[in-house]
């Protein structure tokens, strides 16, 4: 090795340090990207067969939880037009936990789920109560609530809204005999 090569090669191992260092110096200072908390939307509630001694009233007394039911949840934005439709099926106890995928708002009043979204009745599995009832008004679109339900992760929040119990209704109830 020459001369002129030994002195680059010795004065690039010097300044080595220098450029991690520099290095180091320029990530320190970078600015780092905040990380952005993903929030989710979520609708839940029950969906019931109702007792036929309580036909045509919003009680629940003796209504039993249906398994596979359908429930549609509908946003619309302020102009009416749907922003979000999409059927969710009960689960073995009758519950539905609707994550909103995609779910967005252009204008966070008016377009508020606590505004703009319901839920429906959509199907029931039962052949013997798979009529639509009006309860919580199932047929037009349960309003939602807000029951101050979040489930909180470092970077994820689901807000939780709450539709009142849905229910369907026998088709065939035999009257009772009254004495």
């Amino acid at each position: 090795m020459g001369s002129n090569q030994f002195t680059i090669v010795i004065c690039s191992l010097l300044l080595l340090p220098l450029v991690f260092r520099s290095t180091a110096a320029y990530n320190e200072t970078a600015p780092t990207k905040p990380i952005e908390k993903k929030v989710d939307v979520v609708v839940e509630g029950m969906v019931y067969c109702q007792s036929c001694k309580y036909s045509g009233s919003w009680s629940l007394t003796g209504a039993k939880p249906i398994p596979s039911a359908k429930v549609s949840v509908i946003c619309k934005n302020s102009n009416k037009q749907v922003t979000f439709y999409k059927a969710f099926e009960t689960d073995a106890y009758g519950y539905f936990y609707a994550h909103l995928d995609g779910f967005k708002m252009s204008n966070n009043v008016l377009d508020h789920p606590l505004h703009g979204c319901h839920a429906k009745l959509v199907s029931s599995p039962l052949a013997n109560c798979s009529l639509l009832s009006n309860i919580n008004n199932g047929l037009y679109g349960a309003p939602l609530r807000f029951k101050n339900k979040v489930l909180r992760g470092t970077h994820y929040e689901a807000v939780i809204y709450a539709a009142g119990p849905l229910a369907f209704r026998p088709a065939q109830c035999t009257p009772e005999a009254h004495v």
